[in-house]
């Protein structure tokens, strides 16, 4: 069969760049209007994505001034945008560092049931000690640990999926039985984090459990999603970069005895879309004018874990900055940052205007037929396989990508033209359904 895109619509309030909600056409209530997102969600849909996501975290993120702040919890969200589509997969984040894995996993198990097999969640782990003093803790844990509580809570949640056989719902009413009680499994889990005891109180869903996104390109964060993930959402600025990257994921993951396309790979890309190059560069430029620089220097400071006042807007970053070893935080972003800052020789007024568009992930100005070459050159080149589409504006960027770069795609072969007759999100990843532990043969706790 051939080879073609896995395209995901990344849903941010007004758009990914930071200046998109003062602009004419935007509103700047959008994060919190739901016919906001079902516009976008069926935009997606029409054109053929296999996913939509929302990101999250369990803390007010830097302030209110800089642009909309907080966000409608994902999987409710997610819930109310099933019942307004019909094939898109469904993706929300959730923190493992802040959920128990019982809760969690009836949430997602509940949205894969409601959406007929469309779920899917992106694991994180939270950096960040805004997060930890939300939850009583006076700073976040090591980075290392909050990836080995995350491989435990993932345990538990697939033990949780599995609880339930496929046909333990028996339904014999002459019989007077409901359900076969032989074929409920318990998980009496008992690991370094968490101990959960019985089976969970839904039913074992379409997918058998949700697509496993996820989103951290640090040692730590390859190693997870080597042993757990199916999708990865990551973030490089030149070719040779992803393709290295590309090649060490799909090496560990052979290595943890997965088939390697069983983890699809997915960039991010901000696309600015014009009918000519000029028009593309001219909105670029105009998104870039209403930066408002002091929020971008205060959001810089705190990543590279530097004292407020120490970055000047028209001097490039100081030498000395920490390496990534001594890094707590988001590790793989912050090594993206500082190369990127180097490599190019930015000033820090240079290097807040490329991030402000997609935080580190790969921005590009041009013609639907530039964007589709972009594309297709990483898709075929062993960098890729599909993308994390963050439009710069919402809900244009995104009406503009379906509208003019998907036919590119279709046109050249790259993308489907309907859903066909995959129903299930793993279905449209080309992923098996999940074999479920318990009746594969016994498994430890």
């Amino acid at each position: 069969m051939t080879r073609t895109l896995h395209l995901n619509a990344f849903l941010m309030n007004t758009g990914h760049h930071e200046a998109s909600w003062r602009l004419a056409e935007s509103d700047p209530h959008a994060h919190t209007d739901l016919a906001h997102y079902v516009r976008l969600a069926r935009a997606a849909e029409r054109g053929t994505f296999d996913s939509l996501f929302l990101a999250d975290g369990p803390h007010l993120w830097g302030g209110v001034a800089q642009r909309p702040a907080g966000a409608l919890e994902p999987l409710t969200l997610l819930t109310a945008l099933a019942t307004a589509t019909e094939h898109i997969g469904l993706i929300a984040t959730a923190s493992t560092s802040y959920n128990s894995p019982y809760n969690l996993a009836r949430r997602f198990a509940s949205l894969d049931i409601l959406s007929d097999g469309r779920a899917g969640w992106n694991i994180v782990t939270t950096a960040g000690a805004e997060a930890a003093r939300n939850f009583g803790l006076d700073a976040e844990p090591a980075h290392a640990e909050r990836y080995a509580r995350a491989a435990d809570f993932l345990d538990v949640a697939l033990k949780l999926w599995d609880s339930w056989e496929d046909d333990a719902v028996v339904a014999d009413k002459a019989a007077g039985v409901w359900g076969d009680d032989a074929k409920i499994h318990p998980p009496r889990h008992e690991g370094p984090y968490f101990r959960v005891e019985g089976a969970l109180n839904v039913p074992r869903s379409p997918q058998g459990y949700p697509l496993l996104v996820q989103a951290g390109s640090s040692e730590d964060g390859k190693a997870f999603a080597a042993r757990y993930a199916e999708a990865v959402f990551t973030a490089q600025q030149t070719l040779p970069d992803a393709r290295a990257f590309y090649a060490d994921l799909k090496a560990r993951t052979a290595a943890a005895g997965r088939d390697p396309d069983h983890v699809k790979v997915l960039p991010g890309i901000v696309p600015v879309i014009g009918s000519t190059e000029a028009e593309a560069r001219e909105q670029e430029r105009l998104l870039e004018d209403h930066i408002v620089h002091r929020y971008g220097v205060d959001r810089l400071e705190r990543l590279l874990q530097l004292a407020p006042g120490t970055l000047e807007l028209d001097a490039r970053l100081p030498a000395g900055l920490p390496s990534e070893d001594a890094v707590e935080g988001a590790k793989s972003r912050y090594t993206l940052v500082v190369e990127l800052a180097r490599r190019e020789r930015l000033t820090v007024r240079q290097l807040i205007g490329r991030l402000g568009g997609g935080r580190g992930h790969l921005t590009f100005a041009g013609t639907p037929e530039q964007i589709a070459d972009a594309i297709g050159t990483w898709f075929t080149e062993g960098a890729a396989d599909g993308f994390n589409i963050m439009p710069p504006v919402l809900p244009s960027g995104l009406e503009a990508f379906v509208d003019h770069v998907v036919p590119v795609l279709r046109a050249r072969g790259l993308l489907r033209t309907s859903y066909g007759p995959r129903r299930t999100l793993r279905e449209r990843y080309g992923l098996p359904r999940p074999v479920n532990q318990y009746t594969a043969g016994p498994v430890s706790a």
